[in-house]
């Protein structure tokens, strides 16, 4: 595991709670996407994006190994995991672009509020949330007409090496037949990894996926305004 300037290592993954807003900002999501089409988040975490999503019309199923766990454990647990991410945030906070929130109370608001979505949704409807980890889903090939990844590749590039990568980018494109979209693509630092997302692409092309980068409307750490999408083959 890497130790950075700052001599602070996060040992543990975080499991955040993101809302629609803010999927809809780091992956160009538009109306069009969100309607009547299969999509995949994963990891899905805490986050509201499964219920908000699928009440727009989307058919959304998040997998997560987290969801191993019972649906009332999961909720139970959502308020608490948001919080030990958010006070992350706060304490790095000279890392992170405020302007998309208005501040650290704003953004502090969204996530308890997508927490608090995501606990009511995974109690009620329990069959959207799937247990399950990149690089091998529970899902048969073209499940997913779009696969959404944030926050686990790139973002622990410090413990996942350069072959997870290549698989779990593999699997997200062997299970959606139209695209995949994986932001950010720097590490949980902010450090970006160019020659990482360089190498990764050049074997994605020689496997027949081809790739492209995408400016998002959102940039929370400073200089996360890429996403990387995979095309489904012509």
């Amino acid at each position: 595991m890497t130790h950075h300037a700052d001599g602070e290592v996060l040992d543990e993954y975080l499991v955040s709670a993101r809302s629609l807003a803010e999927y809809r900002a780091m992956f160009h999501l538009s109306d069009k996407d969100l309607t009547g089409r299969k999509i995949l988040d994963c990891p899905g975490g805490a986050a509201s994006f499964a219920a908000e999503a699928s009440a727009l019309g989307a058919e959304v199923t998040a997998i997560d190994p987290i969801y191993a766990a019972a649906p009332a454990e999961l909720a139970a647990r959502a308020t608490p995991e948001t919080e030990r991410a958010v006070a992350w945030a706060h304490k790095h906070a000279e890392r992170y672009r405020w302007d998309w929130y208005g501040g650290t109370a704003e953004h502090a608001a969204i996530r308890r509020g997508a927490a608090a979505r995501f606990a009511d949704d995974v109690r009620a409807t329990p069959h959207r949330y799937l247990a399950g980890a990149l690089p091998s889903l529970p899902c048969p090939d073209d499940a997913f007409d779009l696969a959404l990844s944030s926050h686990l590749l790139f973002s622990y590039a410090d413990r996942l090496d350069a072959d997870f990568h290549l698989a779990a980018l593999v699997e997200l494109s062997r299970v959606s037949t139209v695209e995949a979209r994986v932001y950010p693509l720097l590490d949980y630092t902010g450090a970006p990894l160019d020659d990482l997302v360089d190498h990764l692409r050049t074997e994605l092309h020689d496997k027949g996926i081809e790739t492209s980068l995408c400016r998002t409307g959102y940039e929370f750490h400073h200089g996360a305004d890429t996403m990387l999408t995979l095309h489904a083959a012509a």
